[in-house]
């Protein structure tokens, strides 16, 4: 498990694990690159939990743009400086990396009607094995509802101009990774 920690979460650098955590959400995802959308939804979280584990998937049978150490280091360095949110990697199951956390609950979000078919079956997959763990589902804020780190990375890849749809840190990375190979100016 690679730890990634905003000032002021604690002096170990981790979250108290002594039972379940109140107030703490774990926030899983690929995140192949992060998205102003999901940076909406992780801000969106802490107000509702007051804390995020924003958790970066190394086991997610897609094949990703960027590493698992890219992806946790953006992540990172988004969040950097901000006392409510924790940048970590996991790998494995979700509901294992809940329990070893201590955390109850795994926050979700929904960009549409199509996103809930399969949130809804990783749900019920997840609450079969851990009955004590809870997904909780916040919908994507209108003015995200069609950004998807897929179609990010498409438009990225044919110099698509992506600025407004990712962080600078990411849209930084991006024209590092497509510009260099295409030869392109996104």
């Amino acid at each position: 498990m690679d730890s990634r920690q905003s000032d002021g979460i604690d002096e170990s650098g981790t979250f108290p694990a002594d039972g379940p955590l109140p107030g703490i959400a774990i926030y899983p995802g690929t995140f192949d690159p992060l998205t102003n959308g999901h940076i909406s939804l992780i801000r969106r979280g802490c107000e509702v939990f007051g804390r995020i584990i924003v958790a970066v998937a190394g086991d997610t049978g897609k094949t990703t743009c960027f590493s698992l150490e890219e992806r946790v280091d953006m992540a990172a360095e988004v969040f950097a400086g901000d006392p409510l949110v924790m940048v970590e990697s996991f790998r494995g199951l979700l509901v294992d990396y809940a329990d070893q956390r201590g955390v109850r609950v795994l926050l979700r979000g929904l960009r549409a009607t199509s996103d809930f078919d399969y949130e809804f079956q990783l749900a019920l997959m997840n609450r079969k094995m851990r009955r004590h763990i809870q997904t909780v589902f916040l919908m994507t804020d209108y003015q995200w509802m069609y950004v998807s780190s897929t179609t990010i990375k498409a438009s990225a890849r044919c110099g698509g101009d992506v600025r407004d749809l990712v962080p600078d840190k990411v849209y930084s990375r991006l024209r590092e990774r497509f510009c260099s190979c295409a030869g392109q100016t996104a």
